[in-house]
């Protein structure tokens, strides 16, 4: 079942409810007004008949010719009068006697002064009258024709009147549903159109304050994550794809050229070690590469436990330095080590260090000397890391892009690179939700500052 059609049931069931409940209130009331106004005039209209054959003095059978000439029997008041020894004074119609009054029920109407009920659709009041200090009994019964009419027409209205309010909600519950929901519906038919070829299209937003349009904004943000994700995946394929068909045609040059003819000896091992360079090259893209996909992991997925800096840090230095031993890597520490909580972060090691060592290599890579320096500077709630070398700088043209992978700026004629190393140590420092800035001037060098929240 739609939404649409669950609300128009919910709401128009709920509705005619609460109406039901108040046309079976408004009826039960009426018939009770009915009724006790009755007893009220019933019980008027004996008093009165008493009167007039006590005080009036009018002779009882004129007015029982009044009552037998009535238009209605039913509608006029049957009355009789009773001494408190229960002997019949009076009766209207003693043939007709529409309520039998036994001793019983006389004596009933001794002790409790009154009583009311009902018989069939006959009203029954019967109460004690007091005149020149003598008490009768007195009971008055009929029909109240003139009222139940009212009442019946009253819910025959009331009825027609509930039947076409509860078709009106209906009509109305459906409308307003459909309304309602209407920002879903093109919400629906638009996002029918989203194919992963045409992932800029969005979806209404309506107003932009409602449920609904927040629904939208939230959807639409998720479409512009998707499109970023899809761009930058193209993209990181492209890039890859270019990354590995440079070495790889350079090895297959160098062994066609060997394979194409008879050679010496030299310069087989020449055209080897060529290949070997390129294959170390795929291997150490390889690595880039596996390491990128790490740190694109979920932070929930990471293994994050706390962990000393400085130890990475050092770590970090000797694992370059035994790859390039001709690298000099100073790492310097501002204040002395004797909080050992200010160099303690949660993260998880093999990222930060790979990090760390990307930093490095960068900074002894671009400088004519091969060195570099890092400075710890820590405080009470963080660390500050700086990556100095005094190499040939970065552009301010190339500045915006330096963290965006496989790009290579202008100095990358100074050293060789495949610009996945900046990168990969920017997204390592964000999951460790620290933050990565640089400063560089051309020909002087550049300075990457890194900064980490204590545990």
């Amino acid at each position: 079942m739609k939404i649409r059609t669950r609300l128009t049931f919910l709401f128009s069931g709920i509705t005619a409810a609460i109406l039901l409940l108040l046309v079976t209130a408004i009826y039960i009331s009426y018939a009770r007004d009915r009724e006790d106004d009755y007893y009220k005039n019933l019980r008027q209209q004996a008093v009165t008949k008493a009167n007039l054959l006590f005080d009036a003095g009018i002779d009882p059978h004129v007015l029982q010719l009044i009552y037998r000439n009535s238009s209605s029997t039913l509608s006029q008041e049957e009355v009789a009068i009773y001494d408190t020894d229960l002997h019949l004074l009076y009766h209207d119609a003693v043939d007709i006697d529409k309520v039998k009054e036994t001793p019983g029920m006389l004596e009933k109407i001794k002790q409790q002064k009154e009583i009311v009920f009902k018989q069939d659709q006959l009203q029954v009041v019967g109460f004690t009258y007091s005149h020149q200090n003598k008490t009768y009994l007195i009971t008055a019964v009929a029909e109240d024709e003139y009222g139940l009419a009212r009442l019946r027409n009253l819910g025959y209205i009331l009825a027609f009147s509930y039947l076409i309010a509860v078709l009106c909600i209906i009509i109305a519950a459906r409308f307003f549903a459909r309304k309602a929901l209407k920002p879903v519906s093109d919400m629906v038919d638009r996002v029918e159109e989203i194919t992963a070829t045409n992932l800029d299209l969005r979806v209404p937003e309506g107003n932009g304050t409602d449920e609904m349009a927040e629904l939208a904004i939230t959807f639409n943000q998720m479409l512009d994550r998707l499109e970023q994700s899809f761009d930058a995946q193209k993209q990181f394929v492209s890039n890859i794809s270019h990354e590995l068909r440079t070495p790889l045609t350079a090895m297959m040059a160098e062994l066609e050229i060997s394979a194409s003819r008879e050679r010496p000896a030299a310069e087989y091992l020449q055209s080897m070690h060529h290949a070997i360079s390129d294959a170390r090259q795929l291997v150490k893209l390889s690595n880039s590469l596996l390491d990128l996909a790490k740190a694109s992991y979920d932070p929930a997925e990471i293994n994050f436990k706390p962990m000393r800096l400085d130890e990475l840090l050092m770590e970090a230095r000797d694992e370059v330095l035994k790859a390039f031993p001709f690298y000099r890597i100073n790492v310097n520490f501002e204040e002395p080590q004797e909080e050992e909580d200010y160099l303690s972060v949660e993260g998880n090691a093999y990222l930060l260090k790979v990090a760390f060592v990307n930093l490095m290599e960068n900074g002894c890579k671009f400088s004519a000397s091969h060195e570099m320096g890092v400075v710890v500077t820590w405080f009470k709630e963080y660390t500050i890391l700086r990556f100095i070398d005094d190499g040939v700088g970065i552009s301010k043209q190339d500045l915006p892009n330096i963290f965006t992978p496989f790009y290579r700026g202008g100095n990358g004629q100074y050293a060789d690179g495949n610009g996945i190393g900046l990168s990969l140590a920017a997204r390592i420092v964000k999951l460790h939700k620290g933050t990565i800035s640089v400063v560089s001037k051309v020909g002087q060098g550049t300075t990457f500052t890194v900064e980490f929240t204590h545990v």
